[in-house]
């Protein structure tokens, strides 16, 4: 994995679209720091999670930080094992309309799902439906935070043997190596 420039931050490396949300808020020289900034740097954002040219729409970034801090409060509560608060986080979800359509296909008919409503509560429904596959259908002991002291951000922990400590080895995981590296070196 290679350094992520400033193009491609905050990094897309939680494994889970609803985390790679709440990685939108990061730590950076000891504070934090919005990369949901207004409504273009929102749709910008989604459009590199998702790889669909997404256009800034009206209170696109507010509806951004909502959903991204309902998301974060339920995971904060879920991983400290107390109860989740889902109503602040379903309130958004219903913003977040669709329905199925019928279309004429190959074999007779096809079915879409075609969305209705704010077009920023719209383009932000893959997110929602995201949080809620996380929050009720992932092994949450694979969700994480970064152990790096500085970092903030959480994950997925895909891998084989699930010891994954760091947000990235490339970002955390380096810092880490070059910090017990400086401290054996006595510098």
């Amino acid at each position: 994995m290679t350094t992520p420039t400033p193009t491609d931050w905050p990094p897309l490396i939680a494994g889970q679209p609803a985390l790679d949300l709440l990685n939108t808020l990061t730590l950076e020289g000891g504070a934090l720091v919005e990369h949901l900034t207004d409504d273009a740097a929102a749709a910008a954002w989604l459009s590199r999670a998702s790889g669909h040219a997404q256009a800034p729409q009206p209170h696109l970034a507010e509806r951004a930080r909502a959903l991204r801090e309902a998301i974060r409060a339920a995971v904060e509560a879920r991983k400290q094992g107390r109860p989740v608060a889902l109503a602040p986080l379903n309130a958004l979800l219903a913003h977040m309309h669709s329905h199925w359509v019928l279309e004429p296909g190959e074999d007779g008919a096809a079915a879409r799902r075609a969305a209705v409503g704010d077009p920023a509560w719209r383009a932000l429904a893959p997110l929602g439906e995201a949080a809620a596959q996380l929050l009720a259908e992932l092994d949450f002991a694979l969700v994480r935070q970064c152990e790096h002291s500085d970092c903030v951000l959480w994950f997925h922990d895909t891998t084989k043997s699930h010891r994954r400590r760091w947000c990235a080895m490339a970002l955390c995981g380096n810092r880490h190596k070059v910090s017990e590296f400086r401290k054996r070196r006595g510098g």
